[in-house]
C-alpha cells in the first residue's frame, strides 16, 4: 500500500496498538490543536482500512464543501441548547449495524483546561466502547488504546481514559 509506505517508511510515522476498532465505538482523538489533524486522521484511517465518521457543526457543511465532508464520513450537527446531541448521536448508533465515530474530547482546536463530556455520555447511551487515539507529533506516533467500556463513574473513567494521552503533543506544542 503506497500511502502506508510513504507515511511509515518515508515520513517516519508509526501507528502503535492494535487495530481493535469494534463495529460500533467512540474514538476520541487528542490533542486536537490544528486543522491538519483532520488529514492525519484520514491518513491513519485509510492505512487501517476502517470506516470512521465524524461530526461537525452544520455551518461547515456548505456547498461545495458539504460533498467532500460527507464523502469523508462527516455528519452535520446542530449545536445549540435546543438540541440534544448526545441523544441524536446515540440514535445513529442504534440504527446502524456498523458505526465508528471519531471525536475530539476537547471539542475545539483552542486550548482548553477541561474536556467536554459528550463522548462519554454518547458511549454510555449507545452502549459502545471508547477507544483512545493519541497523537504525538514530535515523535511521529499515533497510539491506539484498547477498547474501554464506561462505567457509571465518569470521574474515575475519565482519569483512566486520560492516561492514554500522557505525553501526547499536538502540532501546536505549547497546547498541553
Amino acid at each position: 500500500m503506497v500511502i502506508k509506505f510513504i507515511f511509515c517508511k518515508i515520513l517516519g510515522w508509526s501507528i502503535n496498538g492494535k487495530n481493535n476498532f469494534t463495529d460500533k465505538c467512540i474514538i476520541i482523538v487528542a490533542p486536537h490543536t490544528h486543522w491538519l489533524d483532520f488529514f492525519l486522521g484520514i491518513t491513519v484511517r485509510h492505512i487501517l482500512k476502517i470506516k470512521i465518521h465524524f461530526i461537525g457543526k452544520k455551518e461547515l457543511f456548505f456547498f461545495p464543501l458539504n460533498f467532500f465532508l460527507k464523502y469523508m464520513g462527516g455528519i452535520p450537527v446542530t449545536r445549540n441548547s435546543n438540541t440534544n446531541t448526545v441523544e441524536s448521536v446515540a440514535q445513529i448508533f442504534k440504527k446502524k449495524k456498523k458505526f465508528r465515530l471519531a471525536l475530539s474530547p476537547e471539542g475545539t482546536r483552542k486550548k482548553v483546561f477541561k474536556w467536554k463530556t459528550g463522548f462519554y455520555y454518547i458511549a454510555k447511551k449507545a452502549s459502545v466502547p471508547i477507544i483512545s487515539v493519541s497523537l504525538n507529533i514530535p515523535k511521529k506516533q499515533v497510539n491506539i488504546s484498547e477498547p474501554f467500556y464506561p462505567t457509571s463513574n465518569i470521574e474515575k473513567d475519565t482519569k483512566s481514559i486520560k492516561k492514554n494521552f500522557e505525553g501526547a503533543i499536538g502540532i501546536i506544542a505549547n497546547f498541553s
